[in-house]
C-alpha cells in the first residue's frame, strides 16, 4: 500500500501514537510510563485497523479487541498483537494506580517496544519511517532509566 492510499484516520492515528509515545517518554512514573506506551501501540493498531479493516457486515457479530482485528487483517503483525494483548492487564494495573504493577525496566522495555511497533506500522503503510511522524523516540532511553546501554 502506498502512502497516497492511506486514509486520513490512519495518518491521525499514527501522529496521535508518536504523540502518546512522546508522553510516555517524558513520563516518571513507570506505571503512566507503561499505560502510556501500550496507548500508542493501540493507537499504531488503529492506523492498520484504519487502512485495511472492511467494516463487518452481519449484525449480531462478537465485537472482537484490537489485538485479534489487527492479527486478523495484518496476520504479519500477529506476534506484535500477541505481545501487546499479553500487557493489557499490565497496563490496567497500572491505570487503577497499583503502584507496583510495572517496574522501571518493564516500563522502558515497553516504551522501545512501541517506538519499533509504531516504526514497523510506518513502513507497512508506506511511509518512510518518521515521514509521517515527526517527533521520534531518541535512540536510547538514559541509561541510567535501564540500567544498560541502549
Amino acid at each position: 500500500m502506498t502512502h497516497h492510499l492511506v486514509p486520513d484516520a490512519a495518518v491521525t492515528a499514527l501522529e496521535r501514537s508518536a504523540s502518546t509515545l512522546q508522553e510516555a517518554v517524558a513520563a516518571t512514573a513507570p506505571g503512566r510510563r507503561y499505560a502510556l506506551a501500550h496507548v500508542a501501540a493501540l493507537q499504531a493498531t488503529a492506523a492498520i485497523l484504519a487502512a485495511r479493516a472492511r467494516p463487518a457486515t452481519p449484525r449480531g457479530r462478537r465485537q472482537r479487541n484490537a489485538w485479534v482485528l489487527l492479527a486478523r487483517v495484518a496476520p504479519e503483525l500477529e506476534e506484535w498483537a500477541t505481545f501487546f494483548a499479553a500487557g493489557a492487564a499490565k497496563r490496567a494495573a497500572a491505570e487503577a494506580g497499583a503502584r507496583h504493577a510495572v517496574t522501571e525496566r518493564e516500563a522502558d522495555d515497553l516504551v522501545r517496544e512501541a517506538d519499533h511497533f509504531l516504526a514497523i506500522v510506518e513502513r507497512a503503510l508506506g511511509f518512510a519511517v518518521g515521514t509521517v511522524v515527526v517527533t521520534r523516540l531518541p535512540a536510547a532511553l538514559p541509561v541510567d532509566r535501564v540500567g544498560r546501554a541502549g
